[in-house]
């Protein structure tokens, strides 16, 4: 049992502790008067409006440096680099059944029906061969035709199957977009296969030429309408071809743009595979 000595300081104890919160006597909440929080609640309003102020001046000067168009810095990235179509670096499928190649056919058909329609591309330009087509003055940039039918046997009118019904399969290759690249020389897409008989390959268009008229690439927000050109390839696969994996590489060639970089496999270059099982 507590004695009675010990409640006066039990008390004294309490009101210390209200008093560090509210003192009746000085009128101070928390060790500060209301003149004093009043002050400091200022000075920190003051503050973080300045340094808000600051802020907001920074990144609108930086702003006033940026184009819509073109990033400031592009070092980074000076050569596009090579994609295929399908979207898959194994292509395995059994020619015989069609459910194991719809995969790869449903790609492709999307792939070109989204951005290559005929109808759609009738509505761009038809532009000289072999000249690059500068655009200085216009807001909205032009584009260049590019249907796929120029993809022939491997445009998917012709045969909806693109190929992979009688195992000589298609595949569509693109340079990824950069803006203001001009490539110097006559560009196009080569293929080989790491085997000791060389297989036999169609390229559509003829050559595998990726024409100068689609560049430069001028942004998306001024080039909306832009589509990259292909090249197809067409596998021209034989019965001794299949049920082997075929390792295929792509490279542009004929130009400055760089395709032998080992820090780097897919800059200028593809490389995948391929097998047919009958």
């Amino acid at each position: 049992m507590a004695s009675t000595e010990d409640k006066p300081a039990n008390k004294a104890e309490t009101s210390s502790w209200k008093d560090s919160f509210y003192n009746p006597r000085t009128g101070e909440v928390l060790g500060r008067t209301a003149g004093s929080w009043a002050l400091i609640l200022l000075f920190y309003l003051v503050f973080y409006c300045f340094l808000a102020g600051m802020f907001t001046l920074t990144m609108w000067v930086m702003l006033l440096t940026l184009d819509d168009n073109v990033p400031r810095y592009r070092d980074r990235v000076p050569f596009p680099g090579l994609v295929i179509r399908p979207n898959s670096l194994d292509i395995v499928f059994n020619k015989s059944e069609p459910l194991k190649y719809a995969q790869y056919v449903e790609n492709l058909e999307s792939f070109l029906q989204k951005d290559y329609n005929d109808t759609e591309q009738e509505k761009n330009l038809d532009c000289p061969e072999g000249k690059y087509f500068l655009q200085d003055e216009e807001l909205e940039k032009k584009v260049c035709r590019f249907k796929r039918g120029y993809l022939s046997f491997c445009s998917g009118l012709s045969d909806t199957n693109f190929g992979y019904s009688e195992g000589r399969p298609c595949v569509l290759l693109k340079l990824n977009r950069i803006i203001g690249l001009k490539p110097i020389g006559d560009p196009y897409v080569n293929c080989t296969v790491k085997k000791e008989n060389p297989v036999q390959m169609q390229y559509f268009p003829r050559k595998g030429r990726i024409d100068q008229m689609y560049f430069p690439y001028y942004g998306k927000k001024a080039h909306m309408n832009y589509v990259q050109p292909l090249v197809a390839v067409k596998l021209l696969l034989n019965k001794e071809d299949y049920n082997k994996e075929l390792s295929v590489e792509c490279r542009v060639e004929g130009s400055n743009l760089r395709n032998n970089d080992e820090r780097d496999k897919f800059l200028g270059r593809v490389t995948f595979r391929i097998k047919v099982v009958e």
